[in-house]
């Protein structure tokens, strides 16, 4: 069967003459193709990909840090103002999902076996930081 032709959902990939030939799911492909992965194997490694994991959820973990305990609770109780919130949160909730979809990137690019576990993990931090970043923008704008 010539590379990309499906059969019963799954699609064949041909990379290099050389490669072996890489079975794919139709969903495995509409991904592939939504976060522009390359054909080919990886030049990035599992240690990389675990890392911009780390690094995107810590960064996704402090805007809800600074969103649920540090604005409403701390910088009052010290007397700073508290209307500094959005202006801090906005940048970081849009720097959280851009670094939750590289991540999310670099597990499909990587074909890591938990691609589409991880992808699910980065869709629920995704939801939670934008329904923040909504909240910032909607109390900046009102």
């Amino acid at each position: 069967m010539p590379p990309g032709r499906s059969v019963v959902g799954v699609s064949q990939v041909a990379v290099d003459p050389d490669t072996p030939v890489v079975l794919r799911s139709r969903a495995d492909m509409v991904m592939r193709r939504l976060l522009f992965v390359p054909a080919g194997p990886s030049t990035v490694g599992d240690d990389a990909v675990h890392r911009m994991f780390s690094f995107s959820i810590v960064l996704s973990a402090l805007r809800c840090l600074l969103s649920y305990v540090v604005f409403p609770i701390a910088t009052p109780a010290l007397g700073i103002a508290t209307g500094v919130g959005p202006a801090v949160g906005i940048p970081i909730a849009v720097l959280a999902l851009v670094f939750d979809v590289i991540g999310i990137r670099r597990f499909w690019v990587n074909d890591h076996r938990w691609r589409w576990a991880m992808t699910a993990v980065y869709a629920a931090v995704m939801v939670l930081v934008s329904a923040l970043l909504i909240g910032d923008v909607a109390h900046v704008v009102a």
